[in-house]
């Protein structure tokens, strides 16, 4: 039977419990334990599938289809692992399942209650993942903060399995906030202890409590907050901020989370960590031979967690190729023919990120011929691929009402149309092409190329698609349909052969990309930018190339 390890944050959110988790799960894998992390979201959304990108950022997607909270790419991208359905649960998905069973009959009549109903429902979903026997370590992080009302159903669960399991399987780790005052110049520890009382008053005590601060901790302001808060010394752990998220496991292994973990958990016989890889992409990521400024045309940048994974993804295959990936970010809605070459100038590569509705997509279509013309290196995901389809449709193939049914049901071309399965659906939540779907290349191609495999697998969150009436039309004016299903004909990739770096593509291949294994569009399309950079260098100063060599 596994372990489990809780973390709970406290003070503020956004404090980085699943980075202080991944990170924690990082080390337990690298002393070879088999590990694994799971998220409980108290918000009453069944998934945060029909959830705006600018109220909880984006929607990760598991290889199952669950549409998931977005701390799930960070355990995939530490632990190079994939997660599943079962490592998101949220408030409403645990109602929903008791209210079914209500109305089943399955509680024979009695009063269902928040306990012990949900509470039974919570602890089962947590000890899920445990008994499958595939792993020994479960961490399970609770979102929100302690003291919120929508999180205590969650907080009592976990202290009725504190009380139900052997003592050394379980471990509750307590991140919070020690702020540092500039008029005082001190630390202050008041916050943490007020945080601790209060999961304490709920009935779980910390074993470990992680400070995040931005100062160095004494040693005595770490007794300070033993003696407070009823921990040992040694289990306080200073959580400073560091430049990338990926120097946080090195840290918390400086600091012996590890470690203290595993003597509370009584597990011996572990190895060192094995981190031989990971700080080689660090030292890759901290000492860059060059640089490439690319552009991120969106509609949410306001809020940089809604293109998370495609911000991890390009710190993977920037370091991959000893690079520093500068993003610029240029929101959709303000680009127009006038201004498209000053708001893209100095510009190395053009990604054109996902979306959905019509805000921002002309300034968009208008990014993606910029780029087509000007030969800059061009990367389309989902809708940015569909938008390279319009295009193309409208600029070369005079297809002046080219269009997307999503935008206009009523365009005389619709290049890209709603899929055939989906003109039936009408429940938004969990309906869209979900999950993980094959894609067969076409050989001698540039995704060929890239994959180094004629088949493929990649991750879909969509429901328009590339209307396989024009395709003839398209591929005999040059755009080339590279990638598709090979079960359904669907176009997954869409590529232009006399362009140095133009692809799009209908998955979401920022949803595999790990530290260990960088998505490969990503690190081509960074390889492109850079030579692009470079040639624009050798433009600029033709003897620079000469003088280096």
């Amino acid at each position: 039977m596994a372990k489990y390890i809780f973390v709970t944050g406290g003070v503020t959110s956004s404090l980085g419990k699943g980075i202080i988790a991944a990170s924690l799960a990082k080390l337990l894998q690298a002393r070879g334990l088999r590990v694994t992390i799971q998220k409980f979201d108290p918000y009453i959304n069944v998934d945060p599938g029909t959830l705006n990108p600018y109220e909880h950022g984006e929607c990760f997607v598991t290889e199952d289809g669950a549409e998931t909270d977005l701390d799930l790419g960070h355990y995939e991208r530490f632990l190079n692992i994939f997660t599943s359905q079962a490592n998101n649960v949220t408030t409403g998905r645990i109602y929903q399942t008791v209210i079914n069973k209500e109305r089943e009959g399955a509680y024979l009549g009695k009063t269902v209650q928040v306990v012990p109903h949900i509470t039974d429902e919570i602890k089962r979903r947590m000890q899920l993942l445990g008994q499958s026997g595939e792993f020994d370590i479960v961490i399970t992080e609770i979102g929100g903060t302690v003291g919120d009302i929508e999180s205590l159903p969650f907080v009592e669960a976990v202290r009725q399995l504190q009380w139900e399991l052997p003592e050394e399987d379980s471990v509750v780790v307590h991140l919070t906030l020690i702020p540092y005052l500039k008029a005082a110049k001190e630390l202050k520890t008041k916050p943490t202890q007020h945080s601790v009382r209060m999961l304490s008053q709920e009935g779980v005590h910390p074993d470990i409590i992680v400070c995040r601060t931005e100062r160095t901790l004494s040693p005595e302001l770490r007794r300070k907050i033993a003696l407070f808060c009823n921990v040992k010394p040694e289990a306080v752990i200073e959580a400073a901020d560091a430049p990338t998220i990926y120097e946080v496991p090195v840290l918390m292994m400086r600091e012996g989370l590890d470690l203290i973990c595993l003597k509370k958990m009584n597990i011996t016989g572990y190895k060192e960590p094995e981190l031989s890889k990971w700080k080689e992409f660090l030292d890759k990521l901290k000492y860059p031979k060059g640089k490439v400024n690319i552009g991120l045309i969106g509609k949410y940048i306001e809020l940089q967690d809604a293109y998370k994974s495609i911000l991890e993804s390009f710190i993977h295959a920037g370091a991959m190729n000893e690079c520093k990936v500068e993003i610029v970010n240029v929101h959709s809605e303000f680009i127009t023919e006038d201004n498209v070459s000053e708001k893209l100038t100095g510009l190395d590569g053009l990604l054109v990120a996902p979306g959905f509705g019509h805000r921002g997509v002309e300034g968009k279509i208008v990014a993606v011929k910029y780029a087509r013309e000007n030969k800059l290196p061009f990367f389309g995901i989902c809708l940015g691929m569909q938008m390279a389809v319009i295009e193309f449709g409208r600029n070369v193939l005079g297809l002046k009402d080219a269009h997307s049914t999503e935008m206009d049901p009523d365009t005389k071309e619709p290049v890209i149309d709603l899929m055939e399965e989906q003109k039936k659906v009408t429940a938004k939540g969990g309906t869209m092409r979900l999950g993980s779907y094959p894609c067969t290349l076409q050989e001698g191609s540039l995704a060929m190329q890239i994959y180094g495999t004629p088949q493929i697998s990649e991750r879909h969150r969509h429901r328009w698609e590339f209307n396989n009436a024009y395709l003839e039309q398209y591929q005999k004016a040059g755009m080339v349909a590279s990638g598709k299903n090979p079960g359904t004909g669907l176009v997954e990739i869409i590529e232009l052969p006399g362009h140095p770096f133009f692809i799009g593509v209908q998955y979401h291949p920022e949803l595999k990309s790990t530290v260990e294994n960088p998505q490969p569009i990503f690190v081509h399309f960074v390889k492109a930018a850079k030579a692009y950079a470079d040639k624009k260098l050798e433009v600029k100063n033709p003897l620079l190339q000469s003088e280096m060599i």
